[in-house]
């Protein structure tokens, strides 16, 4: 790395959450013109690194040196003072603030006059800054709630790149978008590593880190493994360093052919939800994988609401192969029906609350008329050891995991559960690739078990390799089915969707 020039230099940094040692006294080098990738299992420290270095936890020890200065950011406003921004896993936007304010969260200084906030300027800017990326369909002075999860996901893109900050960290932001919104994060990460900055990028998909990176470096529990340039590796090395052993990279499904042999478990009729679904209708199977993709905005995520009970505006019916309807939520976990949303923090999770209580909660009238603690604990860590969650115990509160681990979490509850119908939106959304595997082995075990199983997916490569049969959505309304084959294609799945 002679002929580049350093940015930051991070010396033993360390962090502990009681017993666990999340960050062990890591030193790492990173510089300008490049993207740095840092991969990992879940729980090995990656997040937890970046968010001392952006101020969202304090250093515990070691030092950040950007430039020659020494920093220790006290929060994210005051790292991005220093010219450090992230792009976090989860939303990082808040309710009840226009798009503007959320954009200069903290930043308002500029737009100040006599202790007076320009609210007009500040639409203004942030509207320039929208347009000039191309989001021009997102209006400043909107409230926030009134877009997507991708959507606002966009909105925190371009909150922290337009005062071109010399580090960015992109935290595992792919997941969170479709194949249109990762080539607008794509663009903008080549436009801050062209202008002579570093972006730091934690991600899970390979394919996504050999082809974005310039070097990458690895961590396993909370060690630096070691730092590599990506043509000295390839995948199967990287998934080597990553868990410490050779991968047989099985991941997928080896069976191939539809299998349909099972009744059908839930009906769709004619579904519409305004804006969102138009006159759809499916049915799943008992012991098949029904897969539907598509592209940003195509209704695909409403689906996997409305046959939980979860959507609003509904007409259409959903029932069970008994003519059971299912309207709301209580109905369709009394009926053995599991749905775990893309959007995890807020959707999905009580993030505020303890891993136990999160895997305990739809199962308690299970457990019988009395209650102990002792029996729901017990439950908790049952099933949090069956996901292999990386936790200190079940008491400690969801908000402080990884969010590769939150989601073993959300995963662990319906698993104990022991639901029938499974509706999972990106079920393997910001998880390492050792558990991704085990994931995929549980959902073709629950298969051959007669489950009936929904995959929401913006993973064509998972589609392909774990359904029975994809729907292909285009526009609100399912645009083409496609069975099960071993000659099934990306090209031949993405000609429907655009």
């Amino acid at each position: 790395m002679a002929d580049k020039e350093l940015l930051l230099h991070a010396e033993q940094i360390d962090k502990r959450f009681g017993p666990t040692h999340a960050v062990n006294h890591v030193t790492l080098d990173f510089y300008k013109g490049e993207v740095h990738c840092l991969i990992g299992e879940n729980g090995s420290g990656k997040s937890t690194f970046t968010n001392m270095l952006t101020g969202i936890l304090p250093i515990g020890s070691g030092t950040f040196t950007l430039e020659g200065k020494e920093i220790a950011p006290r929060n994210q406003i005051d790292a991005n003072h220093h010219g450090i921004s992230i792009v976090v896993q989860e939303q990082g936007t808040l309710d009840g603030l226009t798009v503007a304010e959320n954009m200069f969260l903290g930043d308002e200084d500029q737009f100040m006059k006599n202790g007076i906030k320009n609210a007009r300027a500040m639409v203004k800017k942030a509207q320039e800054l929208l347009d000039s990326y191309g989001f021009n369909y997102i209006k400043a002075s909107n409230p926030i709630e009134n877009y997507t999860f991708e959507e606002r996901k966009l909105i925190e893109i371009v909150k922290s790149t337009w005062f071109n900050p010399k580090i960015l960290v992109v935290d595992e932001t792919t997941t969170a978008l479709s194949q249109d919104g990762r080539y607008e994060l794509f663009k903008v990460i080549n436009r801050v590593r062209d202008q002579g900055n570093c972006v730091i990028m934690i991600d899970h998909d390979m394919d996504i880190v050999m082809s974005m990176a310039d070097e990458i470096s690895i961590l396993r529990d909370g060690n630096l493994v070691g730092t590599v340039q990506k043509d000295e590796v390839n995948v199967e090395k990287l998934k080597t360093l990553m868990v410490g052993r050779e991968m047989n990279g099985k991941y997928y499904r080896t069976d191939w052919g539809a299998s349909l042999a099972g009744d059908i478990a839930i009906s769709m009729k004619n579904v519409s939800v305004p804006g969102q679904l138009d006159d759809v209708s499916l049915d799943l199977h008992k012991g098949e994988i029904l897969g539907i993709g598509g592209l940003s905005e195509c209704g695909m995520h409403e689906v996997g609401k409305a046959l939980f009970g979860a959507s609003y505006d509904r007409t259409g019916s959903v029932e069970l192969a008994d003519g059971t309807p299912i309207n709301d939520i209580n109905t369709a976990i009394d009926h053995s029906i599991a749905y775990t949303s893309k959007d995890r923090d807020n959707e999905s999770l009580l993030i505020n609350d303890s891993i136990s209580d999160n895997i305990s909660l739809p199962s308690l009238r299970d457990m019988g008329r009395v209650l102990s603690g002792r029996k729901i604990r017990e439950f908790a860590d049952k099933y949090a050891q069956e996901m292999s969650i990386k936790m200190v115990n079940t008491d400690q509160f969801v908000m402080a995991l990884s969010g590769g681990n939150k989601q073993k979490v959300v995963l662990a509850r319906w698993l104990g559960k022991q639901s029938n119908i499974l509706l999972l939106d990106s079920p393997t959304r910001g998880i390492d690739i050792k558990v991704k595997s085990d994931i995929y082995n549980l959902l073709d075990d629950m298969r051959r078990q007669g489950k009936a199983i929904l995959i929401i997916s913006e993973e064509i490569a998972e589609l392909i390799g774990m359904c029975d049969r994809i729907l292909i959505m285009k526009d609100h309304k399912i645009e083409a089915e496609l069975k099960r084959s071993e000659d099934l294609t990306d090209t031949e799945i993405i000609k429907y969707m655009i």
